[in-house]
């Protein structure tokens, strides 16, 4: 029972305590691996833009979960809702500056003012990929073999790309009889087929105008729809580039519901937990254009870094992560021994070893261990009398209890052996 007055997060907002945060950490630094094994460069951008820059981009659905308010000096300004739009932006200010194709990745927060969720938070990070200047259909394939590669390193087992084309859905609007004017919008109800039943995105069309014989004619071309002729391009590229035929599949449904895409889209999805997409993205060719720069075709993927990281410990994916950031833990067994484990600890860091030491010696040995075992730092290093007088060291398992006594030279072949 939380105390009166008791300050809490804001709802859809999270603190990040040091076991999920040090998870997101290799997360991160796994996916930053992968991008740059691809040969993309990092990216940064501003938490605040101006609105008029964030609205109008995405659909009016999703202008409604833009932060917006005025600043100090009553300017217009938003947080920002992806890293798509601001890259945008970069691109178009920056654009003498950048090598085209531009490849970049970018790992930072967005937010919106959305309906908090399972999966679903309000302040989240995401983890974009994107190519800018490149029309060529192994641009797209290219985003797809990333996102392969990327839950592949995470080891992630079962996952699904799913692959459509907003030509596809613009043809198939075409062919229902979707009047020009509510084709965006149509599609925007389509994106929902994931969340809600057929019926209820039916429901939602008749809202909206679309005549009974139109929503039906819909679904009828939906389920006929095919590849059109530059997504078989796209899918003819993923086997060269090593996506195995399991990882993807066509889906006409597949919709991505911001207006900016022009082409090609993805998203992907797992089994359990049921948790949306954990990416999507396709290709935007008229983005750029839309800030008054020359347009130029552009084609990425979001990777939602906060579901990553629930799948991973909901399927418990990595039972033998760190769980520490120390590797290992230096008592100082006492207070006339600060110098000799100081030393150890220093010496241990020059190795390249995480190490931390118990910065009070006036306490117990058993409350050092307890702490480190409360860290889940893996190993503790014990220096006593014995060991002091003889230039050793008792190294200790904290998981198995086990310990043997060696120098230091043995302590450091003995950690590299169990590979931390």
């Amino acid at each position: 029972m939380k105390k009166k007055n008791q300050p809490i997060t804001l709802k859809g907002f999270r603190d990040l305590l040091p076991a999920q945060a040090t998870i997101r950490k290799q997360v991160k630094e796994t996916l930053v691996e992968v991008f740059e094994s691809f040969g993309y460069e990092p990216l940064e951008t501003p938490t605040l833009e101006q609105q008029a820059l964030l609205l109008g981009k995405y659909g009016d659905e999703a202008d409604k979960l833009v932060y917006k308010f005025l600043d100090n000096g009553k300017r217009k300004v938003g947080l920002r809702y992806d890293l798509t739009v601001p890259l945008a932006r970069v691109v178009s200010q920056y654009k003498n500056d950048l090598p085209l194709p531009f490849k970049r990745y970018q790992i930072q927060n967005v937010f919106r003012a959305d309906k908090p969720a399972k999966g679903r938070y309000r302040e989240f990070t995401q983890c974009d990929i994107d190519i800018v200047g490149n029309t060529s259909p192994l641009a797209d394939a290219e985003i797809v073999a990333l996102i392969e590669k990327c839950l592949q390193r995470l080891d992630f087992a079962e996952f699904t790309i799913r692959i459509n084309s907003r030509q596809v859905l613009f043809n198939v609007m075409e062919k229902a009889g979707v009047p020009k004017d509510k084709t965006l919008s149509v599609i925007q109800s389509i994106d929902k087929l994931d969340k809600k039943t057929q019926e209820e995105v039916e429901v939602e069309l008749a809202e909206k105008g679309i005549s009974s014989n139109t929503i039906k004619n819909i679904f009828v071309s939906l389920k006929n729809a095919q590849p059109d002729e530059y997504l078989q391009k796209v899918i003819a590229a993923l086997e060269s580039l090593g996506v195995q035929k399991s990882s993807w599949k066509f889906d006409p449904t597949l919709a991505r519901g911001l207006d900016y895409y022009t082409g090609p889209i993805f998203e992907t999805v797992v089994t359990e937990p049921k948790i949306g997409s954990i990416t999507g993205g396709g290709r935007y060719d008229k983005l750029m254009g839309s800030l008054g720069s020359t347009d130029l075709p552009a084609v990425g993927t979001t990777l939602g870094l906060d579901r990553i990281v629930d799948v991973i410990l909901d399927q418990n994916l990595w039972p033998d992560s760190a769980k520490s950031t120390a590797q290992v833990f230096v008592s100082i067994f006492d207070p006339s021994f600060e110098e000799y484990s100081l030393k150890i600890a220093s010496d241990l860091r020059d190795q390249g070893i995480n190490t931390e030491i118990y910065l009070n010696s006036q306490e117990k040995l058993s409350t050092h261990l307890k702490y480190a075992d409360r860290k889940n730092i893996p190993f503790a290093i014990i220096a006593g009398s014995d060991e002091v007088s003889k230039q050793q060291l008792v190294l200790k398992n904290l998981q198995t209890g086990e310990q043997t006594t060696c120098s230091f030279q043995e302590v450091l072949e003995k950690l590299k052996d169990q590979d931390i």
